[in-house]
């Protein structure tokens, strides 16, 4: 045999002792620590950073007073709940989904991270091997590319997360910051999505679905999942229930008992379509009145419950729909599409606002014709010239202390006596009354009655009064005996607020929309809705008693109903705008039409739902009726607890004292037309006419007709000097007239305090 070749060898010894063990191991060693000496200096180099935009942002809940969600703003469907209110249960599946050694970990899988890097690097497809701290790196504080560094730098800020925060804390982030499909981000997000419950009240197999999503939250929704889908997440959900029983977080029994959590079907995410948006931009107001800034409601993670009651909400929807919406063709007809229509409606005892009208839908119209301010409030206002002639015992200009029985001379176009500024405003078609008593000409509405009257108490003194009761100051809120006809700007929740003082016996309402606004961070104290005694509460009392001649026999009658209710027509100068405001014992509801065109201008109403002047006696208090009727479930034995005059029971007080006068001019048709505040200032007079009849008034009325266009006013009047005579005391009160105590007022708004 030959000997083998010297050169070969030659060359695989020296291939030897090139690689020989020796020098392998530390080739390894030193590539060992070369990489881990690059790893410290990543590490010294990698810096904890901010959290990412996202994972910061939160949806606003509002929620209806019974809890049951209105809306849900912002980009990102979060809410991010505390630890503790989420199940232990719950918190426990999460862990044993995706990382059972959770708790023990440093929160870093070598391994797993390691090899899926290699993964993506080699072109091999995405794959996870994260913990739960490294994921919640990822969603925290990264993006969710799929990249090397990306999975390097997961890695090191995992190390460091871990050493700085407790388990609990990384636990919720992840929870908080994870995707579960469905749009929504966070457990709470997924709760509602899901099974419509919120994160405290999920039940452990629920918990163990949600906690299944994770890994593929489409793929997995059961809903939408092919049948493959739905054996896959059922096949998890078992994996997630099965680990927590090997760990002891769930006893066998109780595994061996659950059943699959079906999902309910997804539901689309409530929009500001409707009177939604109205309702959350009101609700915005009024945070931020309370504190709030802009940017702190835009961050998000609000939940914000509102006074809204769902019911009743649907009960004016429905109201304005039939009364309104159902009559117009606001597609075909332009003029009919000018009319828009607002309301809000109060509970009297608590101020919440249960329901509120903005218009035709936020997405189409979103001015809120709720609580826009540029329309007048016309006659509504009248009640509140009558509040302070009785809150501040005012007199007539010949010295008779003005009540519901005090007699006005109610001819049209006569020009006011005893103020600087000229003012003779025409009562509806120019009609006059002759001498009637306060609480007729409210039941009428009668336009030279109240000029007078502003006259005889004081426009300082009633813009005082209209303040005090609710009403906001502005450029046009002229202190000029015009403002007796409500010529100065107001909203329907103003004039809800009002009317809501009087019916709480002049303790003042505040109208609030929102109940409750918390954050995982602070909350916002809700905005006081009930405070003091404004006006006294015989006052008050006394126009509650006279407006319900209104409902009863003047022009609100298509207000009525079965329940007690007490209320005020308006229509504005130009019939740009048509109201009625009224309550009941529980109930209080302002509405109000305004005529707009497509540019925003202010235009008549007339001529647009009905032929005509659209009155507040029509279509406004038909919506009026219709809501308050399915408002109150159909009717209400609730009457109103009046203090009048205490010389005069309430229960026998005379037709003058307030009880519903019948109008001996009213035929027994509902009205139609209602006076229309003509706010106009005139010459001044040259003869100074009378401001009331005698002081004796006269032992006849005036003949009853049903015609109330030839109905002529007295042919004689006795004249009248225009120096007061000496004002009776409170110890004399004149008859027919309503004794009021001056300010300040005891807490039952009774009694005169020295």
């Amino acid at each position: 045999m030959g000997r083998p070749d010297k050169g070969k060898a030659k060359k695989r010894r020296g291939l030897r002792r090139l690689f020989t063990w020796k020098k392998l191991l530390g080739t390894f060693i030193v590539c060992c620590l070369l990489v881990m000496g690059a790893f410290y200096v990543v590490y010294l180099m990698v810096p904890v950073p901010t959290a990412n935009a996202e994972a910061t942002m939160q949806s606003n809940i509002y929620t209806y007073s019974n809890g049951r969600i209105l809306a849900r703003t912002g980009k990102i469907n979060r809410e991010i709940v505390d630890l503790e209110k989420i199940p232990e249960p719950v918190q426990k599946a999460f862990v044993a989904a995706e990382n059972k050694t959770f708790y023990k970990d440093n929160g870093v899988d070598i391994k797993g991270t390691t090899r899926a890097a290699w993964s993506t690097i080699t072109g091999k497809g995405k794959q996870g091997g994260s913990t739960i701290t490294q994921q919640y790196v990822k969603n925290y504080y990264l993006s969710q590319d799929q990249t090397a560094t990306r999975k390097l730098k997961e890695m090191v800020i995992a190390l460091k997360v871990d050493q700085k925060m407790k388990k609990g804390e990384i636990l919720a982030g992840y929870m908080n910051t994870s995707y579960y499909g469905r749009s929504a981000y966070g457990i709470q997000a997924a709760a509602r999505a899901y099974y419509g419950v919120d994160a405290p009240r999920l039940t452990t197999a629920q918990g163990a679905y949600l906690a299944s999503l994770l890994q593929a939250p489409n793929q997995y929704d059961w809903t939408s999942a092919s049948a493959t889908g739905r054996k896959l997440v059922e096949q998890r959900w078992n994996y997630v229930l099965d680990n927590m029983v090997g760990e002891g977080w769930l006893s066998a029994g109780e595994r061996a008992g659950m059943k699959f959590p079906v999902p309910q079907k997804p539901r689309p995410a409530p929009g500001m379509e409707g009177q939604t948006g109205y309702i959350v931009e009101a609700a915005n107001q009024e945070l931020m009145r309370q504190g709030l800034s802009e940017e702190d409601i835009k961050a998000g993670g609000w939940r914000i419950t509102l006074n809204i009651d769902e019911k009743k909400q649907k009960d004016l929807v429905k109201a304005v729909d039939e009364e309104l919406e159902a009559k117009l063709d606001r597609e075909g007809d332009k003029k009919a599409a000018t009319v828009q229509a607002g309301a809000t409606s109060v509970d009297p005892k608590t101020g919440s606002i249960v329901a509120m009208y903005g218009g035709v839908g936020a997405t189409e119209h979103w001015m809120s014709n709720a609580t826009r301010r540029d329309y007048q409030p016309a006659s509504t206002f009248k009640p509140v010239v009558l509040a302070s002639a009785l809150d501040n015992r005012s007199h007539t200009q010949d010295g008779r202390r003005i009540g519901l029985g005090t007699i006005y001379d109610g001819t049209s176009e006569r020009p006011v006596v005893g103020s600087e500024i000229p003012f003779d405003p025409e009562n509806e078609d120019g009609r006059n009354y002759g001498p009637v008593s306060v609480q007729r000409a409210t039941n009428s509405s009668i336009n030279s009655v109240f000029a007078q009257m502003i006259v005889d108490v004081g426009p300082v003194k009633t813009k005082k009064t209209a303040l005090a009761l609710g009403m906001k100051d502005g450029e046009d809120f002229t202190q000029t005996p015009a403002m007796s006809l409500g010529t100065m700007g107001a909203s329907t929740l103003d004039m809800a607020g009002v009317y809501a003082t009087l019916d709480n016996h002049g303790v003042k309402v505040t109208p609030t929309l929102v109940k409750s606004a918390t954050h995982k961070d602070r909350t916002v104290e809700p905005a006081k809705a009930i405070g003091d005694q404004v006006v006294s509460r015989r006052a008050a009392d006394s126009v509650t008693k006279a407006m319900t001649g209104v409902v009863q026999n003047g022009s609100g009658t298509r207000a009525a109903g079965n329940y007690a209710a007490a209320g005020k027509t308006g229509t504005s100068e130009n019939n740009r705008s048509a109201w009625f405001v009224g309550y009941t014992p529980e109930l209080v509801t302002a509405v109000g039409l305004f005529g707009e065109d497509p540019k925003g201008k202010q235009v008549t109403l007339t001529n647009t739902i009905n032929p005509g002047r659209a009155n507040g006696g029509r279509t406004p208090a038909e919506i009026w009726g219709a809501y308050t009727k399915a408002a109150l479930d159909g009717g209400s034995d609730a009457t109103f607890d009046l203090e009048t005059d205490g010389s005069v029971p309430a229960d026998s007080a005379p037709a003058d004292q307030g009880t519903a006068e019948p109008d001996p001019t009213r035929t027994t048709e509902a009205p139609t037309q209602e006076p229309t505040t003509t706010a106009t200032t005139p010459p001044a007079p040259t003869t100074t006419p009378p401001t009331t009849p005698p002081t004796t008034p006269p032992t006849t009325t005036p003949p009853r007709t049903t015609d109330p266009v030839t109905t002529p006013p007295p042919t004689t009047t006795p004249p009248v000097t225009e120096a007061p005579v000496t004002p009776p005391t409170a110890e004399q009160p004149d008859s027919g007239s309503v004794q009021t105590f001056g300010r300040p007022y005891s807490a039952d708004g009774l009694t005169a305090l020295p």
